[in-house]
C-alpha cells in the first residue's frame, strides 16, 4: 500500500523495509506523533539465547526508542511452559522452571546491548509474563477471557490450520497459546499502557487476537504491526549457517564467527540487510548495496563491522576484522579463530583427522568429514586435505594447524597447555 507516514518512527520502518502490515497505518502514526508509545515485542525462552532471526525484532525496539517511545520486552516466562505453536509441525519439548529462568537470564544480557533501560525518559521496560500468568485461576479466566474467543475463528488461522491439514497433532495445551498471547496484550494495555505489538508476519493472528480482546475487554483501541519473515536471497531461513543457528551470546556464537556469518552475506541481500541490521543512513545502505564485483566485498565488511559493533561491541568487530585479513587476505592463522585444543593424553595413541573436522565444527558428522576431503573441500593450512584415514600425535601439533572446511570456515587445532 501506499502510505505516507507522519511520524519518525514510521517512516523509518517504511524506508528501512521492516513493514509488512499494519492493522491501522494512520491511527498508528497519529497515535505516534500525539505522545510517548509503549511497544512491544514477547519473547519466550526456550533457549539460552536469540539467534539472528530475532534481531530485526530487536532493532525495530531499538528504533521505537531512537524515535522518542517506549520498548518492552515481555519475556515468556510464562507462556514458555506451553509453546508457541505457530507453523510448526510438532510440539515444542516442556522446559522446566529452571531451565526458563536461565534461559531468560541468558536472553537479558542480548536486549542490554541494543536497548537503554536505564534513561530518564522513555526508559525500556523489561517484563515477565509469568507475572499475571502464574496467578490465573482457570475458571475466572475461561469466563472472563476465554468467552471472547470464537473456536471457528481460531481454526481459520493459517499457523493452526496449516498442521490440521497435514494432519499433525495440535495438543489442547498449545492451543491455548494463542489466547495467553492475546491475555498479554490485554495485560499490558491495562497495565503499562501500551498500544502496540510487533511480530513476524507469522503472529499477525496472535496480535489480531489480542487487539480484538482488548477492544472487548477494555474497550481501548490498540494496533500490531509485522516484519517480513526474512529469508535470504537464496532461500534460506535467515538466522541459520552451515554450521547451526547463529547466536547473539558471545558464549554460544564467538564475536568473529558471528561476524564471518555477516561477512559472508550473499551480495544481493546486502542492501537490505544495511538497512535492517545497521544504523546507517539509508541512501549510504543503497550505495554500498549497488557496489558491484570486488568492491561489494568491502559492503559486506562494513555490513559485518556495524552489526557485530551493534551485538558485541567495537573492539570485536575490529578484532574479527583484523583476524579476517590476517586469514584471508595474508594466509595466516589468527588469534580469534575458533580453537581446537586437544590434550597430551587424546593424542597419545593419534586422533583421526575426521574425528578433528568435526570436534573444531567444521563438519557435522565423521560422514560429512569424509565427503569434505573427498570432494576437495578441507584443507590443512592452506594445503588440500586428501587423506580421510589421516592420524594426528602431539608430533603433529608442535604448531598450531589451521583447519579450513571450504573458502570461509576456519579453525585452529592446537596442543593444551
Amino acid at each position: 500500500m501506499t502510505y505516507h507516514p507522519k511520524s519518525d518512527f514510521m517512516r523509518v520502518m517504511m524506508e528501512r523495509g521492516f513493514l509488512a502490515d499494519c492493522t491501522d497505518y494512520q491511527g498508528l502514526d497519529e497515535a505516534l506523533i500525539q505522545g510517548v508509545v509503549p511497544g512491544y515485542i514477547g519473547f519466550d525462552a526456550t533457549a539460552k539465547s536469540l539467534h539472528v532471526g530475532s534481531l530485526i525484532q530487536i532493532m525495530m525496539l531499538r528504533w521505537l526508542q531512537k524515535t522518542g517511545h517506549q520498548p518492552i520486552t515481555l519475556m515468556g516466562g510464562g507462556t514458555t511452559k506451553v509453546g508457541d505453536p505457530s507453523f510448526r509441525s510438532d510440539e515444542r519439548p516442556l522446559l522446566t522452571p529452571e531451565q526458563i529462568a536461565d534461559n531468560i537470564d541468558g536472553i537479558k544480557q542480548v536486549f542490554a546491548k541494543y536497548l537503554d533501560y536505564d534513561r530518564a525518559e522513555t526508559p525500556a521496560l523489561m517484563l515477565n509474563n509469568a507475572e499475571w500468568l502464574d496467578q490465573l485461576n482457570y475458571l475466572d479466566f475461561l469466563r472472563d477471557i476465554g468467552r471472547h474467543f470464537s473456536i471457528n475463528r481460531m481454526l481459520s488461522f493459517e499457523s493452526v490450520k496449516s498442521r490440521l491439514d497435514r494432519e499433525q497433532s495440535l495438543s489442547f495445551l498449545e492451543f491455548n497459546y494463542m489466547i495467553l498471547q492475546a491475555y498479554d496484550f490485554l495485560e499490558l494495555n491495562r497495565r503499562y499502557g501500551c498500544l502496540v505489538q510487533f511480530g513476524g508476519s507469522d503472529q499477525w493472528g496472535n496480535i489480531v487476537n489480542g487487539i480484538d480482546l482488548t477492544r472487548r475487554v477494555l474497550d481501548h483501541q490498540i494496533f500490531g504491526l509485522t516484519t517480513p519473515l526474512l529469508t535470504t536471497s537464496d532461500g534460506k531461513k535467515m538466522g541459520k549457517s552451515a554450521d547451526g543457528a547463529v547466536w547473539l551470546n558471545a558464549d554460544m556464537r564467538s564475536p568473529y564467527e558471528f561476524w564471518q556469518f555477516w561477512r559472508n552475506t550473499t551480495d544481493a541481500d546486502v542492501g537490505r540487510f544495511l538497512k535492517l541490521y545497521t544504523e546507517l543512513p539509508v541512501e549510504d545502505c543503497d550505495r554500498l548495496g549497488a557496489l558491484q564485483g570486488s568492491e561489494i566485498n568491502e559492503a559486506k565488511i562494513v555490513l559485518a563491522n556495524e552489526v557485530t559493533t551493534l551485538c558485541h561491541g567495537a573492539e570485536a568487530a575490529a578484532a574479527a576484522e583484523a583476524t579476517s585479513r590476517e586469514v584471508f587476505e595474508h594466509g595466516g592463522t589468527g588469534d580469534d579463530l575458533p580453537t581446537l585444543e586437544l590434550s597430551a593424553g587424546e593424542l597419545s595413541e593419534g586422533i583421526s583427522i575426521v574425528q578433528v573436522l568435526v570436534r573444531a565444527g567444521l563438519a557435522k558428522s565423521g560422514k560429512e568429514a569424509k565427503r569434505l576431503i573427498s570432494e576437495n573441500g578441507a584443507r590443512l593450512d592452506d594445503e588440500p586435505l586428501t587423506d580421510a584415514g589421516m592420524m594426528l600425535d602431539a608430533g603433529a601439533l608442535s604448531q598450531p594447524l589451521k583447519l579450513s572446511a571450504g573458502k570461509k570456515r576456519h579453525a585452529l587445532v592446537k596442543l593444551a597447555d
